[in-house]
């Protein structure tokens, strides 16, 4: 078991070196000053793209970018601001909420604690996991769709549980590097490892990937495939 465990540890260090020179200068796609706004952000992303969020939260943090400006915000005012993101009514609902445990248990600060993060409307582990690696420093696996996906073409885990993953994905990559881990797994899974028809062809882990060959293989129909960085921005 031990010398299974090795081996798996050098083929994921293997798919995370290319990653990390394919993709050397990973960053967050969501626009934030403070890890208040980032939560916020993070929160607005679900079940929508990081770009449009940013075409919203300029307008939605010049009102409340703060949390008592958001805690004291009447919901119909911020669902005005962030109806075009879907979700609004809940996700207004979760903002004001939230922002109002900051104020009134946080002292209007973020907390940097998983446990307590988690307990926040409208934050789960991944958005937390978002919040501690890039307001606060603290390295933590953020699965994701593309993450989990990605994870199991690259035999890392066979799980669907995103908590599973996390482990199972942690016993192979260093815990320092969990963070850019995250980041450089979506933006490949966004760019390159599409869900439904990967570009193979094109793809710098052709030659590591055990899952070679479930997309476009042809080079130059899978460059077509590609999505650029503009296309997020």
């Amino acid at each position: 078991m031990e010398a299974e465990i090795v081996q798996a540890r050098k083929e994921a260090r293997a798919i995370y070196r290319v990653l990390s020179r394919f993709y050397p200068d990973v960053h967050c796609e969501l626009d934030f000053e403070t890890p208040f706004q980032l939560l916020v952000a993070t929160v607005l992303s679900a079940q929508c793209t990081d770009k449009r969020v940013n075409q919203v939260t300029p307008k939605l943090f010049k009102k409340y970018g703060t949390p008592r400006a958001m805690a004291a915000a009447q919901i119909p005012a911020i669902e005005e601001i962030i109806h075009s993101l879907g979700f609004h009514h809940s996700k207004a609902q979760n903002l004001k909420s939230l922002s109002t445990r900051l104020v009134t248990e946080y002292n209007s600060e973020v907390p940097g604690d998983l446990d307590e993060l988690v307990t926040l409307a409208g934050v789960g582990r991944k958005t937390a996991h978002v919040v501690l690696g890039h307001a606060f420093g603290i390295p933590g696996i953020t699965v994701d769709t593309h993450f989990g996906r990605l994870s199991r073409r690259f035999h890392w885990s066979e799980s669907e549980d995103p908590v599973q993953v996390e482990k199972d994905v942690g016993l192979l990559i260093k815990e320092s590097e969990w963070t850019n881990l995250s980041q450089r797994m979506i933006w490949h899974g966004r760019r390159i490892c599409h869900s439904r028809k990967p570009a193979c062809g094109a793809c710098p882990l052709a030659s590591l990937c055990p899952s070679y060959g479930i997309g476009e293989v042809d080079k130059i129909k899978a460059l077509k495939l590609v999505k650029r960085d503009e296309d997020f921005r």
